[in-house]
């Protein structure tokens, strides 16, 4: 049964299986389109939710530049990254770096913050959203056991909450937990219900 509203178009532009499973359970239609990989490259003086809207942004550039939008619809791109002591971590290059970013989460209070481009022919609106998470203290074989076992190369901050390590490593969150996962759905869900409105 379809949700009770009606919603423009949707293009997801995300390789995350995760974001897409996010937008099934809201009962968002909508289909997936890549417009070739954007550089994840952001300027240095960027800080927190900044990175991720810049990149959200960015994504949706080449889309627009290539005029893939078709004229009804409206384009959803975003980027999620992990702030831990004033600095980013995104995603872990291989082994080594996943268990070193697991050793400075281990313990400690992180946010992660997500940015949102919706982007239509006409009009763009960006927003984001912060959830806080904080982990208990991790042995060394325990991030050793969930780096081997789940490969978290394509998490930011080489983990995803929704496997083994948030069952067990996780004590509280504040803020959406969609949001860590890597789509602040009912945000998102909001700003689609009324795009035709404003």
């Amino acid at each position: 049964m379809k949700v009770p509203v009606s919603f423009p178009p949707i293009i997801l532009a995300s390789h995350s299986p995760r974001r897409a499973e996010l937008m099934r359970q809201a009962g968002l239609p909508f289909t997936v389109r890549l417009a070739g990989n954007a550089d994840e490259l952001y300027p240095s003086n960027l800080q927190r939710e900044e990175i991720p809207l810049y990149l959200a942004k960015l994504k949706a550039k080449a889309f627009v530049k290539n005029e893939l939008i078709p004229d009804n619809a409206v384009l959803v791109t975003a980027d999620t990254i992990v702030w831990i002591d004033n600095r980013v971590l995104e995603k872990p290059a291989n082994r080594q770096q996943a268990i070193e970013m697991l050793e400075i989460l281990s313990d400690n209070m992180h946010s992660v913050y997500t940015g949102v481009c919706l982007t239509s022919k006409h009009k763009q609106q960006c927003f984001y959203d912060e959830s806080k998470v904080f982990f208990r203290k991790l042995s060394l074989e325990e991030i050793e056991y969930y780096v081997d076992t789940f490969e978290p190369y394509d998490k930011a901050g080489a983990y995803g909450i929704q496997e083994w390590i948030g069952c067990t490593g996780i004590e509280k969150i504040e803020g959406s937990y969609h949001n860590i996962v890597g789509l602040p759905i009912a945000k998102l869900y909001q700003k689609l219900k009324f795009w035709g409105i404003h």
